[in-house]
């Protein structure tokens, strides 16, 4: 008897109850949460599901995913050393048309003007007390581009990752919530009901020139973005070359998929219980809402100045989709600008700033990291 009650000791001690906590419980339910929101509310099912699963994994004891080699450190080793996030670039730049921006590219003022919540954000965080690598990371959540916003966390505050990332991810997927009543509010009737001019058309030697010229000009200005920017501008030039059909195919579908898998799910990796179940936890998710309405809030108002310096070409909505949630926020630019006018065909013009967004949310990653620094080691 006493041997079998040994045994199943032995059994206990080596499972993963005998070291599971409340903190372990709450955060699986929060990623039950997350799953129902992917899969049942459809929010941004393809990144949040591997990110609640993730979490899932990652609060079960004992599975010595940070120690013992395998494939689950091959997936936080790609979230940990600045692997997955070009990876992703390289499939968007691969989806992106960079057209709308080519033939207009004052938008290219609107992509800026939305990195505004990013500095307010950045502001705000560093006076709760957070140390200004954690105060960059979480303000690039206003760029509402995940993939920048690991790649930033990862460098700045490894600590702050999963709650950098989830908030992240959560906010791209409620654009068409959240930006609506701001977008209202920052407009009157007559300024949704603005018919812009059709683009001009762009070369297929412009849109070559294009990527080349813009990985140089930026990696030269600011380096630590190379990787993004490069790869960013890689996938676009094997969508634009017309000889690299299979590049791009492979960019666009079979590498897209593979990688959005392994970094969401790095992602929920990294959101444990010890880590996560903090009052800070709490700051971020506010702060990167505060970040993610004010970067509508510098679009929009730089919409506004561009409306009056053209003489009323330009309708201001277009400035909302200044922040990088490709192609969610052109589309809301479009459907609110509709609504106004039934005949208004905003979507080509928004998608202007949107790439300008991508662009530029990479930009303030790189301005951070040249004038800041990573985190100490």
């Amino acid at each position: 008897m006493d041997a079998f009650v040994t045994a199943i000791m032995a059994i206990w001690n080596d499972s993963g109850f005998a070291a599971f906590t409340v903190g372990n419980a709450i955060m699986i339910l929060v990623g039950i949460v997350l799953l129902y929101l992917a899969l049942g509310k459809g929010f941004e099912p393809l990144l949040l599901s591997p990110i609640a699963f993730g979490c899932l994994l990652a609060n079960i004891p004992k599975t010595g995913f940070e120690t013992d080699p395998g494939v689950m450190q091959v997936i936080l080793y790609g979230i940990n050393n600045e692997i997955f996030p070009p990876l992703i670039f390289l499939g968007v730049g691969a989806m992106t048309d960079f057209g709308p921006l080519i033939a207009n590219p004052k938008t290219l003022l609107l992509g800026a003007a939305a990195q505004l919540g990013v500095f307010i954000s950045l502001l705000g965080a560093m006076m709760l007390g957070f140390t200004v690598q954690e105060a960059a990371a979480i303000g690039i959540i206003g760029g509402a581009d995940g993939p920048t916003a690991i790649y930033l966390a990862a460098k700045m505050a490894p600590n702050l990752l999963g709650a950098i990332a989830v908030a992240a991810y959560s906010y791209m997927s409620l654009v068409p919530l959240i930006q609506p009543p701001i977008m209202k509010l920052m407009t009157s009737e007559a300024d949704r009901k603005i018919v812009m001019e059709q683009l001009r058309p762009v070369t297929k030697f412009e849109r070559i020139v294009f990527p080349v010229v813009t990985t140089i000009v930026i990696s030269l200005l600011l380096p630590p973005v190379c990787s993004l920017i490069g790869m960013l501008m890689l996938g676009n030039l094997f969508r634009e070359a017309g000889c690299l059909d299979r590049l791009s195919d492979t960019a666009q579908n079979a590498l897209m998929n593979t990688v959005t898998i392994m970094l969401a799910t790095g992602t929920g990796l990294t959101m444990k219980a010890d880590s996560f179940l903090n009052y800070q936890t709490i700051l971020i998710i506010i702060l990167g809402l505060v970040a993610f309405a004010f970067g509508t809030v510098g679009g929009v108002l730089f919409g506004q100045i561009m409306k009056v310096a053209t003489g009323g070409k330009i309708n201001p909505l277009i400035g909302s989709a200044g922040v990088s949630a490709v192609p969610m926020a052109a589309r809301v630019s479009q459907i609110v600008g509709q609504k106004a006018n039934p005949a208004n065909f905003l979507l080509m013009h928004a998608m202007g700033p949107n790439v300008a967004g991508v662009i530029g949310t990479a930009v303030a990653a790189g301005a951070m990291l040249a004038m800041i620094g990573p985190a100490v080691k």
